[in-house]
């Protein structure tokens, strides 16, 4: 059933010069400059015939793209068609539907328009996307589809209107910002400005092998202690650089509130995206604490939510950078429980013999079979206390309990992980024991939650077996 006025709507006509100009770069500008340097001398009249037959096909394409979407509102579901020559029906029940989240680029917060993602308890973290709609459309679409009216105030480019019944939970100030950016710096940017590089050799028809051969002679030639610190320092700053830039552009104006029901946050510079994320959604908490930010009181606040995120882990950012205090405050704005490191018990010993087996035998075989044929490998034995020490820290820091309404665990060395896992939420729970495991008399027990993914997960390593069998059937009976 189709509620009256809402029949089938495309998006903005505007969408179709946006979907070009993202286009542009790859297929409307670089082919008719490659062909155009085809040979050894640059053909103006080729480039510009390739420039203009394939802008003419980019164009139809994408308007005719834009014609056959479309979408309407019902009163039981969502209904979106597309497609020119092979035309898809899709239907979304509204009982599905958890998030109607919100995302604003620059050019769309320049022409007034926004992308609504449609988030449903499945697999995937979006179940559809509407791309581009004006900024009064997604604030109906949104209100619409929690059941709420739509406020007489709302308008094209309006900001999102203040409810009366929202409060602030967490913010971040720029200068906030830029310091959690000074410790998320990445070498990777280097490496990507550095491929840049190389990939315009022929067009700025420069030699950069030679440049950088002469440039590694003089190094050779004037090698000392000093520069090389001096070299060391620059990378180290070029790294803080890029992590301060990929902080800003995706935490500037960090907001996090809440209302009943549900949290919104807000954030980002160039891309402004506004996520909705409901109470009921929520399957367990994380606490994380860097190597470095760690030590010196900044604590990371995520959750994992019901049909995962857009983020490869799954979960969702409730404070990216936050004191112990506002993370304790953030955690008891959600369901969860506070994390209680009181009471924690530590898993068995034999966990220092396991991790020590796994990540210090392989290296010592090595550097054993390697010192047969270059003698000083052998002095790399020297290392074999490291991982032994290392597996001490880890069963010091990996620490668990099972507590009235929730699983919690503590993992890590350098980069500490709080779980806070309501019981309610756990799906499946799984007692694994390796090779090693069973000769250690030890067992770890994998606990499941809707949405999980990635490496890190709340597992409990290497605890006695009676006491994992006891761990998984006290929870199997509390879920139950």
């Amino acid at each position: 059933m189709i509620d009256r006025g809402d029949a089938p709507r495309r998006l903005h006509i505007l969408t179709v010069i946006l979907r070009f100009a993202m286009r542009a770069p790859s297929t409307v500008i670089v082919p008719p400059l490659i062909l155009g340097f085809a040979g050894r001398e640059f053909h103006p009249a080729l480039a510009l015939g390739a420039f203009a037959a394939i802008a003419a096909v980019v164009i139809v394409s994408t308007w005719l793209g834009w014609w056959s979407f479309t979408y309407r509102i019902g009163a039981e579901e969502v209904l979106i068609q597309h497609g020119v020559l092979q035309r898809r029906r899709r239907s979304i029940p509204r009982g599905r539907i958890q998030d109607v989240s919100i995302e604003r680029g620059p050019f769309a917060r320049i022409f007034g328009l926004a992308v609504v993602r449609l988030e449903t308890g499945g697999g995937e973290a979006e179940e559809a996307m509407l791309d581009s709609v004006s900024m009064a459309e997604a604030e109906r679409l949104r209100a619409l589809l929690r059941g709420r009216r739509v406020a007489p105030e709302i308008r094209a480019g309006a900001e999102t209107p203040v409810e009366p019944d929202r409060h602030l939970v967490f913010a971040m100030s720029l200068g906030r910002v830029l310091l959690s950016g000074a410790f998320g710096f990445s070498m990777i940017w280097i490496a990507a400005i550095y491929g840049a590089i190389h990939s315009l050799d022929r067009v700025l028809q420069f030699d950069w092998e030679k440049l950088f051969g002469e440039a590694e002679r003089i190094a050779f030639a004037r090698f000392s202690i000093l520069g090389l610190f001096l070299v060391l320092a620059m990378a180290l700053l070029l790294c803080v650089i890029a992590g301060v830039v990929r902080t800003l552009l995706k935490d500037y104006g960090f907001v996090l509130t809440h209302e009943p029901g549900r949290f919104r946050r807000v954030r980002g510079l160039v891309t402004r995206s506004e996520a909705v994320i409901a109470d009921r959604r929520i399957q367990l908490g994380l606490i994380r604490r860097g190597a470095i930010s760690g030590r010196l009181g900044w604590n990371a606040v995520e959750v994992q939510t019901l049909g995962g995120s857009a983020d490869r882990s799954g979960r969702q950012e409730m404070a990216p950078f936050a004191t112990a205090e506002e993370a304790a405050e953030v955690i008891a704005a959600t369901p969860l429980p506070p994390f209680e490191r009181l009471g924690l018990r530590p898993v068995a010993a034999a966990h220092i013999l396991r991790s020590a087996i796994r990540h210090g035998a392989p290296l010592a075989l090595i550097l054993g079979i390697g010192g047969f044929f270059l003698a000083p490998l052998w002095w790399g034995l020297l290392l074999a206390p490291g991982p032994v020490i290392v597996a001490c820290f880890q069963r010091a820091r990996h620490r668990y309990a099972l507590r009235e309404t929730s699983l919690q665990v503590m993992r890590g060395v350098l980069s500490q992980r709080d779980w806070i896992v309501p019981i309610e939420s756990i799906q499946a729970l799984t007692v694994r024991r390796s090779w090693l495991q069973r000769r250690l008399g030890v067992a770890t027990v994998r606990v499941d939650t809707a949405g999980a993914s990635g490496w890190h997960r709340p597992d409990v390593s290497d605890v006695p077996l009676d006491s994992a069998l006891e761990l998984a059937r006290a929870l199997a009976a509390r879920v139950d």
